[in-house]
């Protein structure tokens, strides 16, 4: 099967040839998500090992209750992974087939953008395996322990994990959604400025929202949902400052073209 043809800015096509493409984009999207899957599957036992890795000592046995729970939860933590190795090829599909409604000129900013999202993504997670994730678990499994005899099921703890380290990845991505709206002019740093005690309202509302039924995980999802914030006002100001300088360089280099 030929890979989907990307066509040019401004290309006109029938909606049949746009139905193909999309049809084309979206079977090799599900191709890489089901080949990043059997790499997960060969992978899994690692994997679950280095979640099982971040629960305190003494619960890191984890309890099945069916015979088939052992297998179907190896499948979903493969899936898991399988998503996120396929993630670069499906937004590349995603974005070759929205390309042509843009300028040529944005190809450059959206790459840079989808590279920071990635690093930002990974930061996240890292953060979450490494900080919230055990806080988190250690404040749960602790809690009231003298009442409770805690034993961990494989398939909950799986997902609450996933979900923990999804909501960490998803809150480092703050600077990106930030600049992505001061760039299309829905904001600007000067509006976030006027308007930072809304938006740290706005951030302990998310932060709450997030993920974790514990004030442990709350709080650690909502301080660097908070510093990222004020980050990200810094940000957009030096980027607004280069976008300009940026406009009036080709506004220059026109009048001196004329």
């Amino acid at each position: 099967m030929r890979l989907p043809r990307r066509l040019a800015h401004g290309e006109e096509a029938a909606v049949l040839d746009h139905l193909e493409e999309l049809r084309s984009r979206l079977i090799v999207a599900g191709g890489a998500v089901l080949a990043g899957t059997v790499v997960g599957y060969l992978v899994h036992r690692p994997a679950l090992q280095l979640l099982i890795q971040a629960l305190p000592r003494g619960h890191r046995q984890l309890l099945t209750l069916g015979v088939t729970e052992p297998f179907t939860t190896s499948l979903k933590l493969s899936i898991v992974i399988g998503v996120g190795l396929a993630l670069p090829v499906v937004l590349w599909q995603l974005w070759a087939f929205f390309a042509p409604v843009f300028d040529p000129s944005a190809g450059n900013g959206i790459a840079i953008f989808t590279a920071a999202a990635a690093v930002l993504m990974v930061a996240g997670a890292g953060f979450g395996y490494r900080i919230a994730l055990p806080a988190a678990l250690r404040f749960l499994t602790n809690y009231d322990d003298s009442i409770y005899n805690t034993q961990i099921r494989a398939a909950d703890y799986l997902s609450f994990a996933v979900l923990v380290l999804a909501a960490c990845g998803a809150v480092f991505e703050l600077p990106i959604v930030v600049l992505g709206l001061v760039r299309v002019g829905a904001l600007s740093s000067g509006k976030l400025r006027r308007n930072r005690r809304i938006g740290y309202f706005t951030v302990a509302v998310v932060g709450v929202c997030l993920p974790g039924v514990d004030p442990v995980t709350t709080v650690l999802e909502t301080i660097p949902l908070a510093v990222l914030f004020e980050a990200s006002i810094w940000l957009a100001a030096f980027c607004e400052r280069r976008w300009d300088e940026s406009k009036d360089s080709s506004r220059v280099a026109g009048s001196a073209h004329l």
